[in-house]
């Protein structure tokens, strides 16, 4: 018995399997019909990330791409918390939004792709720590390892502790910061209070 011929919606799939991210344009030259797209999006099968962009809900976003385009879109941002984290490769979280730290005057950029989380950080915290690193040609702002623990173990209700708990422990298995600088970095970063039970016990222990 023959297979029934594949819907638009079955081919509307297959498409955002093998393109995470796909335009609108993209998907009408395959054949996809607009009210289709925009039924599934309705339905939550898909979701719309951007004009004319689309992927699967459970898609993860590309990394590097992503933090090129943010750091176009966004000038006065650096990549910081989970973002920042990932980066540096201590965390196994892929954060399907970007995070960006900006002032808090600074204007917040409107929803679009890469879909960013926005934290504000006062003007002392904002420019301690920045590293800048070429991705996809371009110059990205991203906190250092030590900053970047600082702010997660500062702002605990914007990001779990074990979140921060497993950046600390990976960063000194691997070696990509010392103890001295994480020690530094909180202090500076306001958060030696809360981490330096937290460091001690890891260096001790280690």
């Amino acid at each position: 018995m023959a297979s029934a011929p594949a819907t638009q919606r079955d081919r509307l799939r297959n498409l955002l399997v093998q393109h995470p991210v796909a335009r609108a344009q993209e998907l009408r030259n395959e054949g996809i019909a607009a009210a289709t797209i925009a039924r599934a999006v309705k339905d939550g099968e898909i979701e719309r990330i951007g004009r004319g962009l689309y992927q699967r809900p459970e898609a993860p976003i590309d990394v590097a791409h992503a933090l090129a385009e943010t750091a176009k879109r966004i000038p006065k941002g650096v990549i910081a918390m989970i973002s920042a984290l990932a980066f540096h490769g201590l965390t196994d979280q892929m954060p399907r939004k970007v995070w960006v730290a900006i002032g808090p005057g600074d204007w917040s950029p409107v929803p679009s792709y890469p879909p960013t989380r926005i934290v504000r950080f006062s003007e002392k915290y904002l420019q301690e720590g920045i590293e800048h690193h070429m991705i996809s040609g371009i110059s990205v702002p991203i906190y250092s390892v030590p900053k970047t623990l600082a702010d997660l173990f500062r702002n605990s209700k914007l990001v779990d502790r074990s979140v921060a708990m497993e950046g600390l422990r990976a960063a000194l298995e691997q070696r990509k910061a010392t103890p001295g600088a994480i020690a530094e970095a909180a202090k500076a970063g306001g958060a030696w209070r809360i981490m330096r039970p937290y460091l001690e016990a890891l260096t001790f222990n280690g």
